[in-house]
């Protein structure tokens, strides 16, 4: 009685709690009260792979293990990115660096520069002046008027070229810098092209002036052996005897250095010279510029050509030539005022 007592759960409590504990738990065959279920780990499995469902489940014998894949295109473009961001990162750290070094090298030569800008470095020793032929020396240093104790850095060319420019005889004029100690002053200067009598005080004295062929007035020229003609350029001398004379203009006509000639019987005489070519203009000795329809050209030779206004030029100047190479030394008068109706008169 007392030993089937102790097999039986309804008088043996501990033994009916072991009952329904293991009755609870899942056996190796099935869950409790329900079928059997597989096993979460076989032979061969390895433990911790993940199943369908989430759970774990073991690989089985000779299955590869599941491997992710990446387009190459994917893999150039993300490589191809990371070198442009590598490369803009070392271009902005160049061109940091080649700013600050700009900075650097600025400053520094703003430095120096203000340094010896203010002081005697460079001072001026001498101007070398070149062109100026009819410019005296002692002219051209008043005119460019170079302060004592300047320098190359501070020196005012701009000014110096304004000055020497308002001469008659400059054209053009440039200032240049000769380190260490020399400026030098290039002159382009006008030339003769006539000298123009001009008929003063009432007709008793007669002034000798230079023109250019622009029609500037640049001098009146004085007596060569008076005190002021020793003083000038010895070259206006030299070019005064070898251009022509433009002769008897009407009385009235008032030259002024640095201006531009108005009158028309000068300019007309002018601009018959600039248009001779050579073969004439050359034997041409003086002009008579009375008025411009009756302008007269005199040869070295004496033969007189009424050339009249600057008109038809070359066609009056190759009839002039071709009468005096049909009648050599017969010509003392041509007469071509009218182009189409030319005459001439034997000595």
């Amino acid at each position: 009685m007392a030993n089937r007592g102790s097999n039986n759960p309804r008088y043996n409590k501990s033994a009916a709690r072991r009952a329904v504990s293991a009755a609870s738990r899942p056996t190796a065959s099935g869950r409790a009260g329900g079928a059997a279920r597989p096993s979460a780990r076989r032979a061969g499995a390895a433990p911790g792979t993940p199943t369908a469902r989430g759970g774990r489940a073991s690989a089985r014998p000779g299955t590869p293990a599941q491997v992710s894949s990446v387009r190459l295109g994917d893999l150039d473009r993300v490589h191809r990115q990371a070198s442009r961001r590598e490369a803009a990162k070392k271009n902005r750290s160049t061109a940091f660096k080649a700013i600050v070094a700009v900075i650097v090298v600025v400053v520094l030569g703003v430095g120096t520069y203000a340094g010896l800008y203010f002081s005697s470095a460079f001072a001026i020793e001498e101007v070398k002046v070149t062109g100026a032929d009819h410019l005296t020396n002692e002219e051209m240093a008043v005119l460019a008027a170079v302060p004592q104790g300047t320098t190359l850095l501070n020196v005012d060319t701009a000014a110096i070229e304004n000055s020497v420019v308002r001469d008659s005889w400059v054209a053009d004029v440039k200032v240049n810098r000769l380190f260490p100690n020399t400026l030098e002053i290039v002159v382009t200067e006008r030339k003769v092209a006539a000298v123009v009598e001009v008929v003063a005080d009432n007709a008793k004295t007669t002034q000798m002036w230079a023109i250019a062929s622009d029609g500037m007035w640049l001098m009146e020229i004085p007596a060569q052996d008076s005190e002021l003609g020793q003083s000038i350029s010895p070259q206006i001398y030299t070019d005064a005897a070898s251009v022509l004379h433009i002769k008897n203009v009407p009385f009235g006509l008032t030259p002024e250095v640095g201006t531009y000639c108005t009158d028309d019987n000068v300019n007309n005489a002018l601009a018959i010279l600039d248009g001779l070519s050579t073969d004439l203009a050359d034997q041409v000795k003086a002009v008579s510029a009375t008025d411009a329809a009756s302008t007269l050209l005199t040869l070295e030779n004496g033969i007189e050509i009424a050339f009249g206004t600057a008109e038809d030029i070359r066609d009056k100047e190759r009839i002039c030539l071709k009468i005096m190479e049909e009648h050599p030394g017969k010509v003392a008068y041509i007469n071509v005022r009218v182009v189409d109706r030319p005459t001439w008169r034997a000595v």
